[in-house]
């Protein structure tokens, strides 16, 4: 799976790899579910938006059914994912995200990146929810209009997942789909692009502090190997 991730590459490195305005970007190395964090869409490709992360499904009666990840094996044709797979791709700018381990003593986390720690796009989809309203009781509104029970729509996105190469296996099961820079393009025009795992070459893993598993902890001490 992937359920943290990093991005502290400089704004001026991310808007001229994925030739797009990235405004109000800070950089992040402890990005977490339930966060607005910065993907490209393929509604405007040209500027990063910032969405939630944890799809909302279109259809969802609350907000609190969200997903982080999307399996690639099942995204076409899951109920919560096929309509934006079909019509709302997104790219996930990141520079590397974190697996956690079970050694025996503990959980140990680890976090995936290219030797560089250059930026890469994981495969994503994106969607917008509207809270349902109410018919507001006539003592309150005198022509019975209706009021929102929340506040407008919100726009959320997922990761997809899919089997692991041979850096991540020895971590989880589970890895984001990293596509190459030849692939983007076509994944948020709606090509068949294969989800498949990301060739191994200059990948590398190497343990974390622990501080990383809370998200409250944001900072670049996270990213630093243990010694």
């Amino acid at each position: 799976m992937c359920g943290r991730y990093s991005l502290f590459t400089p704004r001026g490195d991310l808007e001229a790899r994925f030739d797009a305005a990235f405004e109000g970007f800070e950089p992040r190395y402890n990005a977490a579910p339930g966060q607005s964090l910065p993907v490209v869409t393929d509604a405007d490709p040209d500027r990063a938006r910032w969405l939630e992360w944890g799809l909302v499904p279109r259809w969802a009666d609350s907000a609190s059914d969200s997903h982080i990840n999307a399996r690639a094996e099942t995204v076409a044709d899951k109920p919560a994912f096929a309509e934006a797979y079909e019509r709302r791709r997104c790219l996930v700018p990141a520079d590397g995200f974190y697996e956690w381990v079970d050694d025996g003593g503990g959980t140990q986390p680890y976090r995936v990146a290219y030797d560089d720690d250059r930026p890469f796009a994981m495969a994503g989809l994106w969607e917008r929810w509207t809270p349902e309203t109410r018919q507001a009781g006539l003592g309150d509104f005198g022509d019975g209009a209706s009021e929102p029970t929340d506040g407008g729509p919100i726009e959320t996105f997922t990761v997809i997942t899919t089997e692991p190469n041979e850096v991540v296996e020895p971590l989880h099961h589970r890895m984001a789909v990293i596509l190459g820079p030849e692939e983007e393009d076509e994944w948020l025009a709606g090509g068949d692009v294969p989800l498949d795992p990301a060739p191994p070459s200059g990948l590398r893993s190497y343990p974390v502090s622990t501080a990383v598993n809370s998200p409250a902890n944001d900072d670049p001490e996270l990213i630093r190997p243990l010694e």
